[in-house]
């Protein structure tokens, strides 16, 4: 991870322009009397980075919610423009009906020539005639009333889903200014630092990553040598021919992609559709220990389940890691670990 805060600036810098403001002169490459060490500025920085993944994966959600509900107003206006044609139908039988009443051709008719005949099976005929157009009679006028109660039902849903559906889109437009907002912070935090400056939060960061790798190889947690489901490998397959495209909030390919968007079509490529969100990876995908992980498992990070990597053996991950940078292969204890899941576990036979 040596160097990614420094990439990292360097994307700032271009995007910023114009617009970047040299710091002033007098100061200094360390920290000042009262001012943040570098360890703060670490921790800053951190926690901006993961303020602006938070944020992304709550836009993931609501995209992701935007477009369910997008499929369920279609499906609903389809069955209601067939609801409205079946009921124009009904309301088409129903005329012809009163104006056949209208007319005398109905069962009046054929009531009064049952009385007036002669021949007895004259008038069981005419008896069925009656019998017969009396049951046409309710079916037409159960079809118009059926078709009315229908159509009254789905305009109604179609309404609330259509509602529904302008909320999302609204909450959605606020989740996408939330990360921009969040993103615009880790840049002002980058571009006011000097050169040295990023140099050391580079070499803080990446020290912390060092040691944090090695505790958790030397647990030997990580020490079984398991190879991966044929499922598990076409994923990491397809998520190693994404290394080197850049990370992009909201992206899910193929030209970026952010953490999540990378973990769910890596997965999906492979046959297994998983949910599009970390948060949601990790609530709904079977958890296992990390005693048990193999390549294609999906390790989750910090305690909110805001970053997801998939997991690639020998202690390494690949990700999409944040703003500014590529996807990448880095060890498996970049983050604080939450646990991990399998997307393709077989469930528990009860």
């Amino acid at each position: 991870m040596s160097g990614r805060l420094l990439r990292l600036v360097c994307t700032v810098a271009v995007a910023a322009g114009a617009l970047l403001v040299p710091p002033p002169a007098a100061a200094a490459p360390g920290p000042k009397p009262g001012g943040r060490t570098v360890a703060g500025r670490l921790t800053d920085l951190q926690r901006l980075y993961r303020e602006a993944e938070k944020a992304t994966e709550t836009y993931n959600a609501t995209a992701e919610r935007l477009t369910k509900q997008r499929a369920e107003v279609a499906r609903l206006d389809r069955e209601l423009a067939g609801a409205r044609r079946s009921l124009d139908d009904s309301r088409v039988a129903a005329g012809r009906l009163a104006r056949q009443q209208y007319q005398g051709t109905t069962e009046l008719s054929a009531y009064v020539r049952l009385l007036l005949a002669r021949n007895p099976q004259q008038a069981l005929d005419e008896g069925h005639v009656i019998g017969q157009l009396a049951r046409e009679r309710a079916e037409t006028v159960g079809r118009l009333t059926d078709s009315e109660k229908k159509a009254d039902a789905l305009a109604r849903a179609a309404r609330k889903a259509l509602d529904g559906q302008l909320s999302l889109a609204e909450r959605q437009k606020k989740d996408r200014d939330d990360v921009q907002a969040r993103v615009q912070d880790v840049e002002q935090l980058l571009v006011s630092l000097t050169p040295e400056q990023l140099a050391a939060l580079a070499e803080l960061e990446k020290d912390g990553t060092d040691k944090a790798q090695r505790r958790l190889m030397a647990s030997g947690v990580l020490s079984g040598r398991r190879k991966p489901s044929r499922k598990g490998n076409r994923a990491i397959r397809y998520a190693v021919r994404q290394i080197g495209k850049p990370y992009k909030w909201g992206a899910e390919g193929p030209k970026s992609y952010d953490c999540s968007g990378l973990t769910s079509q890596a997965w999906g490529r492979a046959g297994t559709p998983i949910p599009r969100t970390s948060q949601e990876q990790w609530a709904q995908l079977p958890h296992i220990p990390l005693k048990k992980l193999r390549p294609g498992d999906l390790v989750i990070y910090f305690p909110e389940a805001t970053h997801v990597a998939m997991y690639l053996g020998k202690g390494l991950m690949i990700q999409a890691p944040r703003t500014g940078e590529n996807v990448e292969v880095a060890p498996v204890a970049s983050y604080p670990i939450l646990g991990a899941v399998r997307p393709d576990q077989r469930p528990r036979r009860l």
